[in-house]
């Protein structure tokens, strides 16, 4: 099992253009640092994970430069610890499933196949088939009417992001069961597809070892994984990606190479006029953003005013419901350059209300990608919220007619 006693997570913010210039050479030289982000511009704020045997050079070079930090935690493996505490264990009741804890893929997919004995006429299990380790990328469509508009949700393309599985497995929950009667009328007037872990080999690895990975396992040589989200063909590896396959947002050796972007794009393909997709939301953390396309070009989207006034109601929503502020554009101008999302992919295939959510926590983050467990539940419960209000403000404006 990977470790990482006594890393540092720093965060920077360079104030000129010579400190934008030595930290993309520290990020093109250096291994042992984890960038989150790509530096950038003057003003940019980035947080870097660092190894403990770079703690001391690192210290030096920010003390020379005059590069204004913070040293957001002290020792990574505390936090990596704590989040392995909240795995339930395989072989878990799935009559007990919970949002206070973190599952394994099995018991995922084993809850899943729990619903369709419970709501047989709502839920079916769909299956996009193997991913590059074989494992099945299961889903399920719930259904209350065929002729009804779909909403399409992925989440799990980065392994390491375990709060968006979470999220997604609470948003079929909360259809199946709510009481509320709005939830109700929002279940029964759209269906519902929803694939949890999209990346289900990168997934289990995060479990049995290195809690931080982020891409899949497909084998190049001797090193391991592409970034799924910068595989897509949709201005592949033009920016905010990288042709090394060392590198964490490695694009692929081609456009769509990899098996599970194969399956995504096939199953959109096949069943996004049938089963008339018009809205698609992918989950990641963190940052609390909610973004729309494009990744790849400042330009905007035919239909950015809508979906920047979308955005800023589902903001709203969350801000109402627990007082987090979500910031909200598109991706470009929001999070940084990216090519290859599924997002960007999904959009420019015709389905014209695309976001994805970066959910808890705060771009200056202390977990990272590590949410603590106790923050699953108020998380899925403000992304339901902002879900809600997109499609309801969708429809308002026409887009499910």
């Amino acid at each position: 099992m990977a470790r990482y006693d006594n890393y540092r997570i720093y965060n920077v913010e360079f104030s000129s253009e010579k400190h934008v210039q030595l930290f993309k050479e520290l990020e093109e030289q250096s291994d042992s640092m984890s960038f989150i982000g790509h530096p950038r511009e003057v003003g940019q704020k980035l947080s870097i994970l660092v190894a403990a045997h770079k703690v001391a050079d690192l210290t030096l070079l920010l003390k020379h430069y005059q590069v204004t930090h913070r040293i957001l935690t002290y020792n990574f493996q505390e936090k990596i610890d704590r989040s392995y505490s909240s795995v339930a264990a395989i072989g878990t009741d799935v009559a007990k499933f919970d949002w206070h804890h973190f599952y394994h893929l099995e018991t995922i997919y084993e809850w899943m196949n729990s619903l369709t004995k419970l709501y047989p006429k709502l839920i079916t299990i769909l299956d996009m088939g193997g991913s590059t380790q074989g494992t099945a990328i299961k889903g399920i469509k719930l259904s209350h009417k065929s002729a009804n508009k779909t909403i399409f949700i992925e989440a799990g393309i980065h392994a390491r992001e375990w709060i968006a599985p979470a999220v997604a497995n609470y948003i079929i929950n909360n259809l199946l069961t709510s009481t509320s009667q709005d939830v109700q009328n929002l279940a029964k007037s759209y269906n519902w597809i929803i694939f949890p872990c999209i990346n289900p080999d990168g997934y289990r690895f995060t479990f049995e070892h290195d809690r931080m990975w982020r891409k899949n396992r497909q084998l190049f040589m001797t090193t391991y994984g592409v970034d799924l989200n910068r595989n897509y063909p949709v201005h592949w590896n033009s920016t905010g990606s990288s042709k090394d396959p060392c590198r964490y947002d490695y694009a692929g050796p081609s456009e769509g190479s990899e098996i599970e972007t194969q399956r995504l794009i096939k199953f959109i393909q096949d069943n996004v006029s049938k089963e008339q997709i018009r809205t698609y939301i992918a989950l990641h953390s963190y940052s609390q953003m909610i973004m729309f396309p494009y990744g790849y070009s400042k330009n905007h989207a035919p239909n950015y005013d809508d979906l920047k006034e979308l955005g800023q109601r589902a903001s709203a929503a969350i801000k109402k419901l627990s007082g987090k502020i979500y910031t909200t554009g598109s991706l470009m101008e929001t999070i940084y350059p990216s090519s290859g999302g599924s997002v960007d992919w999904a959009y420019a295939n015709g389905i014209p209300i695309a976001y994805t959510f970066e959910l808890r926590g705060p771009p200056d983050s202390k977990d990272m990608f590590l949410l603590p467990a106790e923050e699953i539940l108020p998380t899925a419960q403000e992304t339901f919220a902002a879900i809600h209000s997109i499609v309801e403000g969708a429809a308002d404006k026409g887009y499910y007619k």
